[in-house]
């Protein structure tokens, strides 16, 4: 008999059908279910559930849950509403997800580097004006965070002729990148680079990371692109930032509140470019086969893939 797994979600009805429709497909010993689909005398039977931005509390139907799959990589609601510490996080690891983050990471950064913004805002204008161009290895590009993502996108950047700086908590040790860690070294690649990248996970410790001091510290006429999610930065001290021009242009992916309300002022900021949360989209084939590889090789071994620590909170 397949084991049941529900896929509770909050998606849209026509986006979640498209997902089980990848999960199953990648799954075929395994019941995948949508939760009103599990007769109540089966509730039991579940150990295991795929998650997909869910409301927790919806999780507290199966009294024997031992760990739920997410289908993105970043699990911070999970973390913060799950009921208990007994239901282990698994975040989704896609190989896929880091070169496709590593190809955003090089196109905003190629905006910048080209000065898109600024031959855009000449167009509104009606200027005919060129600009000095800089290579790509008289620019520095600052890397906050060297996880997975962190790590692909270095490589890109490197490979593309930029020279590349990173930091992250603990120290670490990568070819072709000169890395920082600690506060001191947040100060110093701030200092050095033309471009910071921000690729860090949300928690207690990275929460209004980029702060006032955080962009005083950066190289007057710096840019910066958030890839990562919208609380590392203080965002009144970003505006200041740009408004005082020691921040050139800011490239947003990620935002405290989604979609970004209307009547946010943020969308008429000039020195704003904007994205609706497009820069590393999870890929349903790739997605649903690590997916089915970790739930199978649970059910297979009893042996959960790595889980999320709730103390770091990734």
């Amino acid at each position: 008999m397949k084991p049941i797994v529900p896929f509770v979600h909050s998606l849209s009805e026509g986006v979640a059908l498209a997902w089980a429709d990848a999960l199953q497909g990648a799954a075929p010993d395994i019941d995948i279910r949508f939760v009103t689909d599990i007769p109540e005398a089966e509730l039991g039977k579940v150990e295991v559930a795929i998650v997909a931005n869910p409301d927790p509390a919806a999780l507290t139907s199966f009294p024997n849950l031992k760990w739920v799959q997410s289908l993105w990589a970043g699990v911070e609601r999970i973390l913060r509403e799950m009921p208990g510490d007994e239901v282990q996080i698994v975040r989704l690891i896609d190989p896929q997800l880091g070169d496709t983050m590593a190809e955003a990471v090089l196109a905003w950064t190629l905006y910048l580097h080209r000065s898109m913004p600024t031959y855009a805002a000449q167009q509104a204008e009606r200027i005919w004006l060129q600009h000095e161009l800089r290579t790509a290895s008289e620019r520095t590009i600052g890397i906050l965070g060297l996880g997975n993502l962190g790590l692909k996108s270095a490589e890109r950047l490197t490979q593309n002729g930029f020279n590349v700086l990173g930091w992250s908590r603990s120290a670490k040790d990568l070819p072709g990148v000169t890395t920082f860690n600690g506060a001191d070294g947040l100060a110093e690649i701030a200092a050095q680079s033309d471009i910071i990248v921000v690729l860090l996970p949300s928690t207690p410790d990275t929460r209004g990371l980029l702060d006032a001091r955080f962009i005083s510290n950066m190289k007057r006429g710096g840019s910066l692109i958030n890839f990562a999610r919208g609380d590392i930065i203080e965002r009144d001290d970003l505006v200041h930032g740009l408004e005082a021009r020691q921040i050139e242009h800011a490239v947003l992916d990620v935002f405290a509140v989604e979609p970004l309300p209307e009547t946010d002022p943020l969308w008429g900021n000039p020195h704003i470019t904007i994205l609706p949360h497009i820069s590393a989209p999870t890929t349903k084939r790739t997605a649903s086969e690590v997916v089915a590889t970790n739930i199978n090789g649970y059910f297979t071994t009893g042996k959960m893939p790595t889980t999320v620590s709730r103390k770091a909170g990734y």
